[in-house]
């Protein structure tokens, strides 16, 4: 639900780097979007950044080429600006080049090679497992008692769990692989651990790699390591940096896709009334829920060529955060924006961007989420929140709770 209040509490948008900062925002940085999107849309900050803020302009922006994604480019925009994802980004540097950090004509080669491994099929296959991780995570949480907390009990373990099934990851390791997850999840937050967790995951990923090769199997390390034997150009370097970033990407945004989605739920009680008497509308549901809280708020591009959008002038070198979450919540592409309908219809929303770089785990959350979600509204009638006071995380670019107490 929305507090006015919160945008009076807020600074102007001339401070809106430092307003990303502070605790109200993380709160609900919904009602400061939409001040933003009014008065200043196309916002360049005191630090030189660049905010885009309605739906048009991002929609536009994420299929510019001249707003590049290339690491060398990130890096140095970087480096006389944002601290911490300077560091991070000098950190994520050194796994290689990624379809994720890159500009054609390098991304459309990975890309391709990658879609040759991670296909639909593959995660639809992966939908009788999924379901029974869910089934016996919720197991073990209601024999537990008759409280949980949904990101401890669910949200995380799921992708952590599905990743690893996706990728082969032996029985024996993945105690091990689930640490370096929850670690890695929160590298924006603790860079002083982050180069440690790096260099022991890319070890264990690399000797993983090196046994696909010797061994291949039934999961996407080996159809990494198939295509690259076929002469798709997937050199070691790339190889290594696809799969920790395949890997990483996919568990913070669906755990936070949950997460968010269920509190939604609970703040919307006729909305999740509607869900449990219409269980068919969960893939609508899913949709409107990354729509009404994204995962993802913002994500980042660089300037690589001078460009106009919504008359301003943004210059080479300068940063752009195309923030996806005041998007979504835009009047003029969504009617009653603020409203969660879980049956809404014509819901393009940006949650998982748009054009070339269009997130290719995208199905693969939805599947997780319809699944995990699903299963809370179907198997807790009684379901509701146990707690008046919510923490997030400290990382203005991913919307994620610290914890999620519920009852039923």
């Amino acid at each position: 639900m929305t507090d006015t209040r919160v945008a009076e509490r807020q600074e102007a948008p001339g401070d809106f780097t430092e307003t990303m900062r502070t605790p109200e925002f993380r709160r609900d940085p919904y009602p400061f979007y939409a001040r933003m999107r009014r008065e200043d849309p196309v916002h360049r900050s005191s630090a030189g950044i660049w905010y885009l803020t309605r739906y048009a302009d991002v929609e536009t922006a994420l299929g510019d080429l001249r707003l590049s994604n290339d690491r060398e480019r990130m890096t140095r925009a970087l480096a006389a600006r944002d601290g911490r994802l300077r560091d991070l980004s000098k950190l994520t540097a050194r796994l290689g080049r990624v379809m994720t950090n890159t500009d054609p004509p390098d991304h459309a080669r990975l890309r391709k090679l990658v879609n040759k491994a991670f296909t639909a099929r593959r995660i639809e296959a992966l939908r009788d497992r999924i379901q029974a991780i869910v089934d016996d995570l919720l197991d073990t949480a209601v024999a537990a008692g008759r409280s949980m907390d949904v990101i401890t009990a669910l949200a995380a373990p799921l992708p952590n769990a599905v990743i690893c099934e996706l990728f082969g990851i032996p029985d024996g390791d993945r105690e091990r692989v689930t640490a370096w997850f929850r670690r890695l999840g929160s590298l924006a937050e603790d860079m002083a651990h982050a180069e440690s967790v790096v260099d022991e995951f890319e070890e264990y990923l690399s000797q993983l790699v090196h046994q696909r090769r010797r061994d291949p199997a039934d999961d996407l390390i080996s159809a990494l390591v198939t295509a690259q034997a076929r002469g798709d150009h997937l050199f070691d370097e790339e190889l290594l940096a696809t799969v920790f970033m395949l890997i990483t990407a996919g568990d913070e945004t669906t755990t936070n896709l949950i997460g968010n989605g269920t509190l939604a739920l609970l703040r919307h009680p006729q909305q999740l009334h509607r869900l449990r008497e219409e269980p068919a509308l969960i893939r609508s549901a899913v949709d409107e829920l990354v729509r009404f809280d994204t995962p993802t708020q913002a994500i980042i591009r660089v300037v690589a060529e001078e460009l106009t959008i919504g008359g301003r002038t943004l210059g080479e070198g300068e940063l752009v955060y195309l923030v996806l979450a005041a998007t979504n919540r835009d009047p003029e592409r969504f009617t009653e924006p603020d409203r969660l309908d879980l049956g809404r219809a014509g819901n393009r929303h940006l949650a998982f961007g748009n054009g070339p770089h269009f997130c290719l785990g995208g199905p693969l959350a939805r599947l997780e989420a319809e699944l995990a979600i699903g299963s809370l509204v179907r198997r807790l009638p009684a379901l509701s929140l146990d707690t008046d006071t919510l923490r997030w995380r400290d990382n203005p670019l991913q919307r994620r709770l610290v914890e999620l107490p519920v009852r039923y």
